[in-house]
């Protein structure tokens, strides 16, 4: 697929299925995406004051997350390009009144911030829909300090053949027709399935992680090889 197509098809997505986003995550996942990312705050060992930047931020689950890991002495940035998906985030922010936390539109391609800026960068779901993964992981290890961590978590490739094809026949088919009956967008969550399909194994994303930079790198599987967490550190 042409890269700006990509662009302009998932901009197109996530600006039209903003207001439902978050409920459909907990249908389409069984609620497991809350127990996976629990699981990854932990392996991260967040600590009070530290700073965060959470790319593809979306409706901003995680990015809340971080900043209550961080504490009033903390700083966390949300930053996504859908301006729909960030109006979701803040009134969350609003609503818990949060100060800690900004959402900030931008581009993962080209992050807006200095070298060497945060503690932790994340990307949560997000790394599947953009045009250049490796470009990504490229400004994740620039803008995080020597010695943070660049952390995704986001949706594997399945390496036991039984639960590949069962995985495979619920994303090609049963949750595009979740997506029609309860968010009414059966093309947008057809979507999910493609960008799904087509992203890396956890061994091949391991590689990347190293190619962008990053040591130490630590995959961790979840509900069988369903999703993963990637975290590198920066030397």
């Amino acid at each position: 697929m042409d890269p700006q197509t990509k662009e302009e098809r998932v901009h197109h997505v996530f600006e039209k299925i903003y207001e439902r986003y978050d409920s459909m995550n907990s249908i389409i996942s069984f609620q497991q995406h809350r127990l996976w990312r629990r699981d990854v705050m932990k392996r991260m060992n967040v600590q009070p004051g530290d700073t965060a930047l959470d790319v593809c931020c979306g409706t901003g689950d995680w990015t809340m997350a971080l900043a209550e890991a961080v504490g009033s002495n903390g700083k966390v940035t949300g930053l996504d390009f859908s301006e729909n998906m960030l109006s979701v985030g803040i009134k969350k922010k609003l609503a818990g009144r949060v100060r800690q936390v900004e959402f900030q539109h931008g581009n993962a391609m080209a992050l807006p911030f200095e070298d060497d800026q945060f503690d932790f960068v994340t990307i949560g779901f997000g790394l599947r829909n953009v045009p250049d993964y490796q470009q990504v992981l490229r400004e994740m290890f620039r803008v995080v300090k020597p010695g943070g961590k660049v952390v995704c978590l986001e949706t594997s490739q399945p390496t036991n053949p039984f639960f590949k094809r069962m995985y495979y026949l619920y994303f090609g088919n049963i949750m595009p027709l979740f997506g029609r009956i309860f968010a009414r967008s059966y093309q947008e969550y057809s979507w999910l399935h493609e960008s799904a399909k087509d992203f890396p194994g956890k061994k091949e994303l391991k590689m990347m992680f190293e190619e962008a930079g990053l040591s130490n790198v630590i995959v961790k599987s979840y509900t069988g090889g369903v999703a993963a967490m990637h975290m590198g550190e920066k030397l």
